[in-house]
């Protein structure tokens, strides 16, 4: 096909002109395909395109063009299913329109000040850009006048009907002129959308650029396949093994990712969370962060991440398999854009080979089976990234020259070799003394089913025993507040401790074995917040505890201070073993110590009534696995 110019599409200077301030040459397929349609003929148009092939640009600029400026009206409004999307086409449209000094677009989603939002459409906009929910607040309150709307666009408008919004576009439609024009662009198109289309679209162009579940021609996929149990481990080794990774972490839930992040952050990874139980203002902290790639791992759902446009995405890691197959290409198409290559990793259990099949048939691509690295093959990674960081090092010659001389003293006396060897042997040590016993993490694909066998770690290191502790999110305390109180007060680092859970008036914890007895003697007996802690091992095989442990030891601690003597272990300042039969004995009483439940980090999160409004997670209804 012939390459072609944003000028010989028909665009006038105005837009052109923003077009080149961006840095934009030539247009994407879909861009060159719809635009000039778009522009010339005033009709209905559906536009299939997977994500990162420039959608906006393709409505974006020709709405532009139809924009009477001299009107201050809303003539155009744009649907988007989530907030980050919303944001997102609106910032590109803004810069489209860097030279159309009249024009005015906003912005209208959940999470931020509807007033605010009210005195700017008040004011005057060209542009509505507005995720569903929010929209419909508005209209209810008389606050939007969309009779004069001539353009609707629906973005991602798969996505917005497998978040439950077909009532609210049926409303939201019913509220347009009938004579408008709708432009639908989507991903792919299940039946949902057909309906769409029928129902409210004459005769549409339908323009498709691709197979319907073509990804990326230079999108490597891989796949590991551990136990369920090592998941988290393989993660890190993965993460490990690649220096220089700016990657995205899908998980399934909210409440996966957030706990995901919270385990990479606490073994020292530069990571976040970004979900819908965000406030706006957090999430926005979160991706300007991940932005300014001071952040590496951005822990996300699909909901969530949808309207991320973030350049040079090395990897897509794929912490659960998505439920919906189609979630899968939203999902490696955050990687390899604008021409430059990706990697979409997939962490998987033997129950999932089958799933890596059926993306196999769907793509027609072959997928990469790799082992999880062991722990040489990580110290060999970071050690040359180590490396090539020194090598390519910008030496700031003005500031450093002060120093040099003192610096020149201090290691006169050892030569280069010798330097050499000490400088890498500082991170080195660091990641061979951690992997030097690290297991093998890898499953036999012909194996029936997952082995018993091999690592003891689970979710964030070791999986250790299971302790309970009398104090709560009551009490002030929340995940981060009780670790970093165990380890003020225990002096340990926070590697050793596993899985926490806060309830009411008490709280769970899972500590490293061989640091049980340090960690007990230092916190049972101490003082929190006016209330006596007292910390006991649980036998609960519900809260996945490492085992018994015997009552032999050098005594224990009260809030003073250590004791002397050996005694035991249940009584005065002493600890216990927590049994079945003794639940109900303690001072609150069986009713308010309820039996500890798991989280098997696999579980849905319940959507809210207004997706929207919070960004939440929900099934796809129309394809499943």
């Amino acid at each position: 096909m012939k390459s072609l110019s944003f000028e010989e599409l028909g665009l006038d200077s105005k837009i052109l002109k923003g077009i080149e301030a961006l840095g934009f040459t030539e247009p994407t397929p879909i861009q060159r395909e719809a635009i000039p349609q778009l522009l010339t003929e005033n009709r209905d148009l559906i536009g299939l395109a997977q994500t990162g092939t420039g959608k906006t640009a393709a409505f974006g600029l020709p709405l532009l063009q139809k924009i009477d400026t001299n009107e201050n009206y809303p003539q155009a409004l744009v649907l988007a299913p989530t907030r980050e999307l919303c944001m997102q086409i609106t910032k590109d449209i803004q810069n489209f329109a860097l030279h159309m000094p009249k024009f005015s677009v906003v912005a209208v989603y959940g999470g931020a000040s509807i007033q605010d939002q009210i005195r700017t459409i008040r004011k005057g906009v060209h542009i509505v850009v507005a995720t569903p929910g929010r929209l419909i607040d508005l209209i209810d309150r008389n606050a939007l006048d969309l009779r004069k709307v001539d353009i609707v666009v629906l973005d991602e408008a798969d996505e917005m009907l497998n978040m439950g919004f077909k009532e609210d576009i049926d409303y939201i439609l019913s509220n347009t002129p009938e004579h408008r024009n709708t432009w639908l662009f989507s991903a792919t198109m299940p039946r949902e959308v057909k309906a769409i289309s029928k129902n409210y679209m004459q005769n549409p162009i339908e323009l498709s650029i691709g197979k319907r579940e073509e990804g990326a021609a230079n999108i490597e996929h891989v796949y590991y396949l551990v136990r369920a149990k090592d998941r988290y481990l393989a993660l890190k080794r993965i993460v490990d093994t690649s220096p220089e990774i700016f990657a995205i972490v899908f998980c399934r839930t909210k409440l996966e990712s957030q706990e995901v992040a919270e385990h990479l952050i606490r073994d020292g990874y530069n990571a976040d969370a970004l979900h819908g139980d965000l406030s706006q203002q957090q999430r926005d902290k979160v991706m300007g962060r991940y932005r300014e790639r001071s952040l590496q791992l951005l822990v996300a759902t699909d909901v969530a991440a949808r309207g991320i446009d973030v350049q040079d995405v090395t990897h897509v890691i794929n912490y659960n398999l998505p439920d919906e197959l189609e979630n899968y290409m939203h999902r490696s198409g955050r990687t390899a854009r604008a021409g430059k290559s990706g990697v979409s990793i997939s962490i998987i259990n033997l129950k999932e080979v089958s799933k890596i099949r059926q993306l196999e048939r769907q793509l027609n691509k072959k997928f990469e089976k790799k082992n999880i690295p062991n722990g040489i093959e990580v110290c060999e990674s970071q050690l040359m990234g180590l490396v090539k960081k020194v090598h390519n090092v910008e030496v700031n010659e003005k500031e450093i020259e002060p120093y040099l001389p003192a610096i020149y003293g201090e290691l006169a006396d050892i030569d280069k070799d010798e330097l050499i060897r000490r400088f890498v042997s500082i991170e080195f040590n660091r990641f061979l003394e951690y992997y030097r016993r690290a297991p093998d993490l890898n499953v036999d694909e012909s194996s029936r089913r997952e082995s018993s066998t091999g690592s003891s770690e689970g979710f964030g290191g070791p999986r250790g025993t299971r302790i309970f502790m009398s104090v709560g999110s009551k009490d002030g305390l929340d995940k981060g507040k009780l670790l970093r109180f165990l380890c003020d007060e225990s002096g340990e680092k926070g590697a050793i401790f596993g899985r926490i859970d806060i309830k009411d008036v008490f709280s769970f914890v899972d500590v490293q074995p061989d640091r049980l007895d340090v960690v007990m003697k230092a916190i049972h007996g101490l003082d929190y917040n006016g209330r006596e802690v007292r910390v006991e091992i649980t036998n609960d095989s519900q809260g996945g505890g490492g085992g018994s442990r015997g009552g032999s030891g050098s005594g224990s601690r009260d809030s003073r201070g250590p004791r002397s003597g050996g005694g035991s272990r249940e009584g005065g300042g002493g600890y216990k073993r927590r049994s079945d039969s003794d639940r109900g004995s303690s001072d609150r009483g069986a009713s308010d110590r309820p039996k500890e439940r798991t989280y098997s980090g696999t579980g849905s999160s319940r959507p809210s009534s207004r997706p929207d409004s919070g960004g939440a997670d929900r099934k796809d209804k129309f394809k499943k696995w």
